[in-house]
């Protein structure tokens, strides 16, 4: 059994994405056709899990003034909602447009836009500057959600309770609607961004398009695909899967928020630390539910990971190693936030507690 401190993983977590090379696997690195045949990847992960009336989120941490979070989220996922209908109205060709807005509106809590609003206002911004931004990371999300669906990766048919895109629009239209809700959202920021300097926009479009491309969620997914059924794959492989393919967009949600809102590096780099121990801290969580949950618990297939033989935390450090690494993520997260005023970190204060207490 591995055991596991923080001090092992802050390294990386802290790394800047231009000092954090792609390093080689520990495992054979073999082309998906060669090693996987049919097999298909794991599905990524998303925060996004369905917030109940019962949830409630108190950070004992961090000493802050009352933070109404069930209320927070719901009116900022209301204010995205609106912000993507209108981005990307229904007009010809129709059939491409109903297909990005099928997926892009199916639901969902919006974590990842909410995260972005609320860096920028962190650091001073405004939700305005920010919901370009937010809505372009929504976008890039759906994105990786159609094309893990497809039949040549996870070979799902539902989504959210509801059929999955290639299963309404057909395996061509599914690919499409996914390739231009990726170009989208950086068209969406160049053009729909407002009082932020150029300078600032240039910077944020870098950080999106180096956080989903082979320095990011991309090379996550590739060695993810990789390590399916392969016996050495070891905590640094881990790591590297997850601060990629997990982690990565949620950082860059942050992160671009940060940047919009006008933050000095100082708290740019303090909020992507935070962000990726977010990230790090969602999948180990994820792991710990997918072998203690019902499917029913979850809303999804629990024991997937087991059924295709995938590495995780569980299975490398035990449950209880898992929840205190768990907690140390969280500690970290925290850690991140002391210096900023505490009133208006108390959204992602609130939402770090959330995704370590979640329950499906």
């Amino acid at each position: 059994m591995y055991a596991l401190h923080l001090s092992t993983w802050v390294p990386s977590i802290r790394s800047h994405p231009r000092s954090l090379p792609l390093r080689k696997p520990s495992f054979p690195f073999a082309a998906p056709s060669k090693q996987l045949g049919n097999r298909a990847p794991s599905f990524l992960h998303s925060v996004s899990a369905v917030l109940t009336k019962e949830e409630t989120v108190q950070d004992d941490n961090l000493p802050r003034p009352t933070f109404d979070f069930k209320s927070y989220m719901l009116g900022k996922a209301a204010a995205v909602n609106e912000a993507l209908d209108a981005a990307i109205p229904l007009r010809d060709p129709l059939k491409i447009h109903e297909a990005m807005r099928y997926s892009l509106l199916a639901g969902g809590k919006r974590v990842r836009p909410i995260l972005c609003i609320a860096a920028c206002e962190l650091v001073g911004g405004t939700q305005a500057m920010a919901m370009p931004s937010a809505c372009a990371v929504e976008m890039i999300h759906t994105m990786s959600l159609i094309h893990d669906d497809l039949p040549c990766m996870d070979n799902d048919d539902l989504r959210r309770g509801k059929p999955t895109n290639h299963k309404v629009f057909g395996e061509d239209v599914a690919v499409l609607a996914g390739d231009a809700l990726l170009s989208f959202a950086f068209e969406h920021i160049a053009v729909g961004t407002k009082g932020v300097t150029p300078a600032q926009i240039v910077r944020a479009i870098g950080e999106l398009a180096r956080s989903i491309g082979a320095e990011g969620l991309v090379a996550g997914q590739v060695v993810d695909i990789s390590s399916e059924g392969v016996s050495n794959v070891g905590l640094k492989d881990l790591e590297f899967i997850h601060l990629h393919k997990t982690a990565a967009l949620l950082e860059a949600s942050v992160v671009l928020g940060a940047i919009m809102g006008g933050g000095s590096n100082e708290e740019v780099e303090k909020l992507r630390i935070f962000a990726r121990s977010i990230g790090l801290l969602f999948q180990v969580v994820d792991d710990i539910l997918d072998v203690t949950k019902s499917s029913e618990e979850l809303g999804k297939t629990a024991g997937k990971d087991l059924v295709a033989d995938k590495i995780t935390y569980p299975k490398l450090l035990g449950i209880e190693n898992s929840k205190e690494f768990a907690r140390e993520l969280l500690q970290e997260a925290q850690t991140q936030l002391v210096d900023f005023d505490l009133e208006k970190a108390a959204p992602l204060a609130a939402l770090a507690k959330y995704i370590a207490s979640r329950q499906n």
